[in-house]
């Protein structure tokens, strides 16, 4: 974006470019008057449109500065390879290096990047056209054969990509013509561009077998890596996005806790700082110079209850459970009001398609006596929580006070984090998850809902559900595939023995001079690709 552009709008492009240069030479109020007014304009047209125009001009993007940042993990395991990516932190500084062939929006819909289109006829065979004139940064251009390597080598064992399984469904990617690839699917997938725009399919050069270097195509280069210290890059002047990135570096560390990275915050040591809990919030935005940015996701904790074993087998239980949630209660009093209410489905407002029609489940203390008393559940029924699991604690002890009134006895278990993912989480009979953002329903739905899912918490199986969720993927009508998932999303409403109360926010602190952040939901730090849209005010 030029930072013309907002003045194009007032006065056209004739003259906003002496507009322009008058306020980058720091021409106050007066002088801009003084020029409109030369120009033949109204007094008072002039005196609006000189508020406007330095309005506009201050919040255009303004180019130079370092910026610090504290993410919340750093292991000597950090990694640049894309295809190794783990933690927040991977993902934040291997989008200041690298690029995908799409990117996602705030929406999580795929928009072109280094493929300037993509083009299919029955979401099983791919054309991608690349953009020209995209160099790496070492000066070789971006060619075909670059990015059939790049996604291909998530395919072979040896690579151990964390996203060989994503992979799993390409039959054959190939160059196609001089700045072409096509990609073949086994079965046709609509979400390809979209599982293209994820964090491990960073386009890398054809060969590379040493990432150490970070070379990529991205907005920033390499100046120094220490794997769980802290890494630093400069800008990339021949960026293929006119005008991006906006700062000269940035230098990017993990602090784990999260009391320390609020500190780093507050006294200046940082500009801008990941996973803030929400009881730092008034701490940060009581501090002048300082805000909090809050990013809405598909983030959640669920209640889960096995329909295959325990008191979840007899769907009276679980249906009584779901009724048992004071939702309300929970977003204002567990999640300080930093989250939406859920609906026991796991597709949230920020998605797509996101099913805002269907009816939302009440906390109703009468229906659950009447469900759970049908079901004839006797004696203390356990309930697994653990800070792993974030506000799976409190939610365990909210309830278990509202089942006390209906006359259920609920024994809150709580876990110690280390070692409830693998211990706890999947195999309790009822218990606490916590699932974060993906980036498509399809991907989502499939991990976790899938009859035959190796995450399918409540081990609820419908085949119905399944037939659909296969459809939805091969299906190119937007409407009809809208529909589709409704009908999925209403299927697990009824059926699935998963209680979601709330959809969490990430939150960010951040100086007040760090501009040009806005959410996409996949977490915070603008899903982690914050590096080429913000920058430093004056």
């Amino acid at each position: 974006m030029s930072h013309r552009q907002p003045l194009d709008a007032l006065v056209g492009p004739q003259d906003s470019q002496r507009l322009f240069d008058a306020l980058q030479r720091g021409a106050s109020r007066r002088d801009i008057l003084g020029l409109l007014a030369g120009a033949g304009m109204q007094a008072g047209l002039a005196g609006a449109l000189a508020g406007t125009a330095m309005t506009a001009h201050a919040q255009a993007p303004r180019r130079g500065g370092k910026l610090r940042v504290a993410g919340a993990t750093a292991a000597a395991s950090d990694t640049l390879d894309p295809a190794k990516q783990s933690n927040q932190a991977d993902y934040s500084r291997c989008n200041m290096l690298y690029n995908g062939l799409t990117s996602l929006d705030g929406s999580l819909t795929p928009q072109p990047a280094l493929a300037e289109r993509f083009d299919t006829k029955d979401a099983k065979t791919w054309v991608f056209t690349l953009r020209k004139g995209v160099t790496f940064h070492d000066g070789k251009a971006l060619t075909p054969a670059d990015v059939v390597y790049s996604i291909a080598r998530h395919k072979d064992p040896a690579t151990a990509s964390k996203a060989k399984v994503q992979t799993d469904q390409i039959e054959s990617i190939k160059a196609s013509g001089a700045n072409e690839v096509t990609i073949v699917l086994t079965s046709p997938n609509a979400d390809l561009p979209v599982i293209l725009g994820t964090f491990h399919f960073h386009i890398v050069k054809d060969g590379t077998t040493d990432f150490n270097a970070g070379i990529g195509t991205g907005p920033y280069k390499l100046k120094e890596f220490k794997p769980g210290v802290r890494s630093v890059v400069v800008r990339n002047e021949a960026y293929w996005k006119p005008g991006k990135p906006y700062l000269d570096e940035i230098e990017f560390v993990g602090i784990g806790d999260e009391n320390a990275r609020v500190n780093a915050l507050l006294s200046g040591g940082i500009d801008l700082v990941g996973a803030v809990n929400p009881r730092s919030l008034a701490r940060i935005a009581g501090t002048p110079g300082f805000a909090v940015f809050k990013t809405q996701s598909g983030q959640y904790s669920d209640l889960t209850m096995r329909r295959d074993t325990g008191p979840g087998a007899n769907p009276e239980f679980v249906l009584g459970m779901k009724h048992l949630f004071d939702r309300e209660q929970m977003k204002k009093t567990i999640a300080l009001d930093q989250a939406v209410v859920g609906n026991d489905q796991p597709i949230d407002p920020t998605n797509r398609f996101h099913f805002a029609g269907l009816p939302q489940r009440a906390f109703d203390p009468e229906k659950a006596k009447f469900h759970l008393k049908k079901a004839g559940v006797s004696g203390a029924v356990p309930v697994v929580c653990s800070p792993a699991a974030l506000y799976s604690v409190e939610m365990a002890l909210l309830l278990q006070q509202t089942a006390k009134e209906v006359g259920l006895d609920i024994d809150v278990k709580r876990m110690p984090a280390d070692g409830y993912w693998s211990n706890h989480w999947l195999n309790s009979a009822v218990g606490f998850g916590n699932v974060n953002p993906r980036p498509s329903a399809d991907m989502l739905l499939t991990q976790f809902f899938k009859s035959d899912a190796q995450w399918n918490e409540s081990r609820w199986k419908n085949e119905k559900f399944d037939q659909l969720l296969v459809a939805a993927r091969g299906e190119t009508d937007l409407a009809k595939r809208r529909q589709m998932y409704a009908d999925m999303q209403t299927l697990i409403h009824q059926e699935a023995g998963i209680g979601i109360p709330l959809f969490l926010a990430s939150l960010d602190g951040h100086s007040t001079k760090v501009k040009g952040l806005s959410p996409i939901p996949l977490g915070g730090l603008m899903g982690y690709n914050f590096a080429e849209n913000v920058w430093l005010a004056a």
